[in-house]
C-alpha cells in the first residue's frame, strides 16, 4: 500500500501536475470529514485516512476542522502516521508549530510557501498606499453613488513622490514593495531584526521600530505573526508616527493593536489606513467603515492566478520531497533545527 497524502483543501491550478508528481510514490486522497472530531477519528484502521503520512493544508479547511492548534496537532502525533504538514501560503500562524515538537521524538514538520506571493502582495501594498494618499477608494464610491467628486477635498490628498516610506520587515515582500515605491521616487527606510545584506543603497536601515515610525510618512507592515510580533505596532508606535501618517498592513491583523489604530483614526493622528488583514477574519470591526478615507480589502493581497499556482506547486514539492525520504526546502524556521538533527521517516 502506498503512503497517503491528504488534501485539506482542494487543488485548483495544478490538477494534472499533482497526478504526475505523486504517480507511483503516494496515493492522493481528499478531505471528507465535516467536523474536527470526525477528522481526528478517521486516521485509524479502516478509516478513510488510514495510512496518511502527510497533509496539504489550506486555511479554508478551518471552516470544517478548525485551526491546527495544539490539541489537534497532539492528536495527530499520538494517533496517526502524519509527520508533515505542507501549508499553502507564506503565513502559517494557524498551525501551532511549537506543539509540533512537543511529543518527544515524534515531530510533525511544517513547510510553507515563502516567496510565492511576493509580487501579488507587494502590488497590493502599493495600491493601498496610493489609494490612501489620494483617497481613491472614497472617490470611486462617490462616483458609484452619484455624488461625483463630493466629498473629495484635494487639499487633504497627497502625492506619493518625495514622501518617506517606512517598511517594517524587509523580507521578500517588503523588498519587492520597496522597489515598486522607489520608482516614484520615495525615500525608503526599513527596520528588520537584523540589517539586510545586499540591498540597494537607497534602502536605509534604521536601528529600531521607534526610529522607523519617527521618520515615516507611510508605515507598511511585512512581518510574520508570532509571539514576538503580536501587537508589535501599538499605541506607542502609532503615536510616534507623524500626525497625518498612513498605516498599511498586508501581513497579519494581530501585528497591530487595532484599538490603538482606531483611536488614532478618530482623533486624526492617522489620516487613513490601508488594510488587507484583520485580527479576527472574516469578522471586521465595523467602526473601520466610518472612516471613508481608509481603503479596506478582504485579505486578497496574495490572490492571483499566478501566485496561487506557484503556492500549490511549492507546497506539493515539499510533500513530494518528504514522501521520497527527504526534507522540503521550505520547512519553517522554528522546526529547521529539528529537521537537521532528526531522522524523518
Amino acid at each position: 500500500m502506498l503512503p497517503r497524502i491528504l488534501l485539506c483543501g482542494e487543488i485548483e491550478y495544478v490538477q494534472e501536475e499533482i497526478k504526475e508528481m505523486f504517480h507511483g510514490i503516494a496515493e492522493v486522497i481528499h478531505l471528507v470529514s465535516e467536523s474536527r472530531s470526525e477528522f481526528l477519528s478517521s486516521f485509524g484502521p479502516g478509516g478513510p485516512y488510514e495510512g496518511t503520512v502527510a497533509l496539504y493544508r489550506r486555511n479554508a479547511s478551518s471552516a470544517l476542522i478548525g485551526k491546527f492548534d495544539a490539541p489537534l496537532i497532539h492528536a495527530l502525533a499520538d494517533t496517526s502516521l502524519v509527520r508533515w504538514i505542507a501549508q499553502n501560503g507564506g503565513g502559517y500562524d494557524e498551525i501551532d508549530v511549537q506543539a509540533c515538537k512537543e511529543r518527544g521524538n515524534v515531530w510533525i514538520f511544517v513547510s510553507n510557501t515563502p516567496r510565492a506571493n511576493e509580487d501579488a502582495t507587494a502590488t497590493t501594498a502599493l495600491y493601498l498606499m496610493i489609494s490612501c494618499l489620494r483617497h481613491f477608494s472614497m472617490a470611486e464610491r462617490s462616483l458609484r453613488c452619484g455624488t461625483w467628486k463630493i466629498p473629495i477635498d484635494a487639499a487633504q490628498t497627497h502625492d506619493v513622490t518625495g514622501r518617506t516610506l517606512g517598511i517594517l520587515g524587509l523580507g521578500g515582500i517588503g523588498l519587492r514593495f520597496a522597489h515598486l515605491a522607489h520608482a516614484f521616487p520615495m525615500r525608503i527606510v526599513y527596520f528588520s531584526r537584523r540589517k539586510v545584506e545586499s540591498v540597494p543603497d537607497w534602502c536605509e536601515y534604521v536601528p529600531s521600530v521607534e526610529e522607523l515610525c519617527r521618520q515615516a510618512d507611510v508605515l507598511s507592515l511585512h512581518v510574520p505573526l508570532n509571539q514576538s510580533t503580536t501587537g508589535m505596532v501599538g499605541e506607542k508606535e502609532i503615536r510616534t508616527l507623524r500626525r497625518g501618517s498612513v498605516l498599511l498592513n498586508t501581513s497579519r491583523g494581530r501585528v497591530v493593536d487595532e484599538e490603538a489604530m482606531i483611536r488614532a483614526l478618530v482623533d486624526g493622528h492617522l489620516s487613513s489606513v490601508g488594510l488587507d488583514v484583520y485580527p479576527d477574519e472574516p469578522r471586521i470591526d465595523f467602526r473601520l467603515l466610518n472612516f471613508p478615507r481608509c481603503t479596506l480589502l478582504p485579505h486578497i493581497g496574495g490572490e492571483t492566478a499566478e501566485s496561487s499556482k506557484v503556492r500549490e506547486l511549492k507546497a506539493l514539492d515539499n510533500l513530494r520531497a518528504f514522501v521520497l525520504g527527504g526534507v522540503g526546502e521550505d520547512i519553517v524556521p522554528e522546526l529547521k533545527a529539528g529537521a537537521a538533527n532528526s531522522k524523518i521517516p
